[in-house]
């Protein structure tokens, strides 16, 4: 597996604290079996992430994995607010693209899904680059479904974060809205080992199972799709978003 979304560089953003949480990180990340993590600090207005750094700081880390034999390669990244992926030049974009394959990590303005996000789909399309929308179920709106679909038309794939089909008070949406094949790929959106959201995606692979559409398909959601993603391969979901008058 691969974790395609982690904050995991320390001292950047709000992720690891130091170069021993980012280590705890990985550790996490090889028993739960992720063979790589994508570095994604976030590129907005309120973290002063030096782009041309990023590649240096992803070397240092997995030199120290490696001295550490923590079988864990940490890969290029970077988490693109929408507000500022029209700021960056070609060069930053290809330096941000999930292992340098072309994707892009897009996260949404905050407050609930608009016309916006779907722009810069279609902008950073134009340029040659795929997105991935990060995390949109923390952006929550009565017609969510329909705009997450039409994310998918143009192009996209929607990235849920694992911990949340764990989530008593949030597993219920989360399985709605694969149930309406409006998940793609899951990451953990970790930030530190010392609280809040783990290093880990095969719990959520699990609850997967129970929802019929996605079922069949979680070797394409937990090894296919990623893999394509950091390589920059072709790649098409095999399912399409499932929507209905009730959506």
């Amino acid at each position: 597996m691969i974790d395609l979304h982690c904050h995991i560089l320390d001292a950047i953003d709000d992720g690891a604290r130091d170069a021993d949480d980012s280590v705890a990180m990985a550790r996490q990340a090889e028993a739960d079996g992720i063979e790589a993590v994508c570095a994604t600090p976030h590129i907005r207005h309120d973290h002063d992430v030096r782009i041309e750094e990023l590649a240096g700081r992803v070397a240092g880390l997995n030199a120290r994995l490696e001295r550490e034999l923590v079988a864990v390669k940490i890969l290029q990244g970077g988490e693109v607010a929408e507000t500022a992926v029209e700021g960056l030049g070609e060069e930053e974009l290809a330096l941000l693209s999930l292992g340098g394959g072309g994707w892009i990590l897009l996260e949404p303005a905050p407050g609930p899904l608009d016309d916006s996000l779907l722009r810069r789909v279609g902008y950073l399309a134009e340029r040659g680059h795929r997105t991935i929308v990060a995390h949109p179920e923390r952006h929550l709106s009565a017609d969510m479904f329909e705009r997450m679909a039409a994310l998918v038309a143009e192009g996209a794939l929607i990235q849920a974060t694992a911990d949340f089909f764990l989530r008593e008070n949030m597993a219920a949406g989360m399985l709605a809205m694969a149930a309406k094949g409006l998940v793609h790929v899951l990451s953990s959106d970790a930030h530190t080992v010392l609280g809040g959201r783990p290093v880990r995606i095969s719990p959520a692979l699990d609850r997967l199972r129970e929802v019929e559409l996605l079922a069949p398909h979680l070797e394409w959601i937990a090894e296919t799709a990623p893999h394509a993603i950091v390589k920059g391969e072709p790649l098409e979901a095999p399912y399409a978003p499932q929507l209905d008058a009730g959506s």
